[in-house]
């Protein structure tokens, strides 16, 4: 065997892991090649947030042997842990890893090629007691950097299957992800992103360590120009946050602040730790601090027992707050979650229907948003080619306004000055 591909479905820290596995396979003499593509091994890194997502990954295995039957397949990641029976009794699949051990997935797929066996290691998250360090040598881009710093969630929100997946919190120490941020500073990365299951909790299971000061430490390390911060919890926002958030040019004003529903009784049956009160002062506390500061979030629409008066709520609580940009989520039940049994399911087409109001707010609200910023000139790191144009290259601003600019020049890993000239669907245009 020398070709292996992957399949990521997903968050930002499955595709961490995915390309730490990658590595693993390339240290071993393996040949990574598309997922489209005739390999030796498939590797699945699955989600399992929604149905959807379960179904993808089954979808994913089939198509995988069909391109080549002999080849070995593996599962990994959050559906396996979760469902690693159902995931067993897949036919093709020859290796189960849950969400732990994945630095043995090279080990384990030449075990099962050898033996014809198939291989399950999944075990329990009840024994997950501490972070496990999967590591990156060789990076693959030169832009933005996502380093992983925590696992796991204790929030145990009523929809949510993540805790049962992931395991209680795990924090990375301090030392170790100063190590990597140190080597993409002199690999060239210009931006960093810390992200984990649950990054607000980070240190609470480590001594004399937070998220705050994990930030402050981290911003003093030369090299790096950006310091951007992945989904948080309304409740981590406080003035000795903020003062933190302020206190270097580094660190983006860009807050991704989980609300999930505008309504306060949605909120409570979704056992989410904060009212939209606490929210709105939370926000109103960002936009002191950062006058600028593009706010994203997550809205689930949908929810057992929501009502159509529950849904305005959140409507007008989406649109009082003014968010940069949304992302609309219609709910999945979980088995194994409180929500999945409680009454009143939501019929799916009025989840579709609400889904495609609440899309167009949110696109409402960002152009709103974006048009604050018209002619004037922002630092923009540019990340890529548009598909479409080689010579138009697309980046974001500190605040998150995805912007694209013509250059003759190749611009990729620079922090330009750029003017932002006219507002598109999904971005703005520049000028440098």
């Amino acid at each position: 065997m020398n070709s292996v591909a992957f399949h990521t479905l997903g968050c930002k820290v499955n595709q961490y892991e995915t390309e730490a596995m990658e590595e693993l396979f390339e240290k071993n003499g393996y040949n990574i090649v598309g997922e489209d593509g005739y390999s030796d091994i498939y590797v699945i890194n699955t989600c399992t947030v929604t149905n959807l997502s379960d179904r993808k990954s089954r979808q994913f295995i089939r198509k995988s042997k069909k391109k080549n039957p002999e080849a070995i397949v593996a599962v990994v990641g959050c559906y396996s842990q979760v469902s690693p029976e159902e995931v067993e009794n897949i036919d093709g699949v020859d290796v189960i890893i849950g969400t732990s051990e994945r630095g043995r997935i090279v080990e384990l797929c030449e075990e099962a090629a050898f033996t014809k066996r198939k291989i399950n290691i999944v075990r329990s998250v009840k024994t997950y007691k501490e972070f496990e360090k999967i590591d990156i040598d060789e990076l693959k881009s030169r832009t933005r950097a996502f380093v992983k710093i925590q696992d796991g969630c204790n929030q145990f929100c009523s929809y949510c299957i993540i805790p049962y997946a992931r395991g209680p919190i795990r924090s990375r120490e301090y030392e170790d992800i100063e190590t990597e941020i140190k080597k993409l500073a002199k690999a060239g990365f210009k931006e960093i992103v810390l992200t984990g299951i649950h990054v607000a909790s980070y240190g609470k299971d480590l001594k004399n360590e937070s998220i705050v000061e994990a930030i402050d430490k981290i911003s003093h390390i030369e090299g790096i120009e950006r310091i951007r911060l992945s989904s948080l919890e309304p409740t981590l926002i406080d003035d000795d946050f903020m003062k933190i958030m302020t206190k270097s040019s580094k660190i983006c004003d860009h807050f991704h602040l989980s609300l999930q529903s505008g309504s306060d009784t949605v909120l409570k049956r979704m056992n989410r730790k904060y009212t939209t009160e606490d929210y709105r002062q939370r926000v109103d506390l960002i936009r002191e601090y950062l006058p600028d500061a593009g706010i994203t979030t997550d809205v689930i629409v949908g929810f057992p027992g929501e009502t159509e008066e529950e849904f305005k709520e959140t409507m007008n609580f989406v649109e009082e707050i003014g968010f940069s940009r949304i992302h609309v989520f219609k709910y999945s039940p979980r088995k194994g979650t409180p929500a999945a049994i409680m009454g009143n399911q939501i019929h799916g087409e009025i989840k579709n229907m609400r889904s495609e109001i609440l899309i167009k707010l949110g696109d409402k609200l960002s152009k709103e948003f974006n048009s604050k910023y018209l002619d004037i000139p922002k630092e923009v790191l540019y990340e890529e080619h548009t598909k479409k144009n080689s010579d138009v290259y697309e980046g974001y601003t500190s605040n998150y306004i995805r912007v694209r600019t013509p250059s003759p020049d190749d611009i990729i890993g620079t922090i330009k000055a750029t003017k932002l000239s006219g507002i598109k669907d999904s971005y703005i245009e520049g000028d440098l």
